[in-house]
């Protein structure tokens, strides 16, 4: 059985957090009824009103998310090409996560799907972080395959 290499795991930590954020993305095309309808589902505690502003903001936020997660994948795909942004990415990740940690405690919300959004903040962010030098010392042993 062979391990993963730390660069290895660094471009599966980005296609992760990629896939998180960027599966969002299908909000911004639903039908607003089907939203709600889920939104419900993943915890929603009251009904949600019919709202041109709620579902204009769903649309934004769905791209915004949509975007992040773009970058993610764009990053996982080529990590030396965009090694300078994968530090932000993971920075990014965990100050989301406590952002989601701190409002998920104040406002007790049930433990699914409070737990799938911090583990798809803090999982892929504290990771990132870890092995974001994987980067440096993979171009590295490359250059020195290439040299002997």
């Amino acid at each position: 059985m062979t391990m993963l290499s730390p660069y290895n795991l660094l471009r599966l930590l980005l296609l992760g957090a990629g896939l998180g954020w960027g599966l969002t993305v299908i909000g911004a095309v639903l039908p607003w009824e089907f939203a709600v309808e889920h939104l419900q589902k993943f915890g929603g505690s009251g009904p949600i009103p019919d709202d041109k502003m709620l579902n204009y903001w769903l649309r934004m936020a769905s791209g915004a998310f949509g975007i992040i997660g773009l970058l993610f994948l764009l990053a996982a795909k080529n990590p030396q090409k965009y090694a300078n942004i994968i530090p932000i990415l993971g920075f990014a990740s965990v100050f989301e996560g406590i952002i989601l940690l701190f409002y998920g405690i104040m406002f007790d919300l049930r433990f699914f799907p409070f737990v799938v959004d911090l583990s798809i903040a803090f999982v892929p962010g504290i990771g990132i972080l870890m092995f974001k030098n994987s980067i440096h010392q993979s171009v590295n042993s490359t250059t020195n395959e290439l040299a002997d």
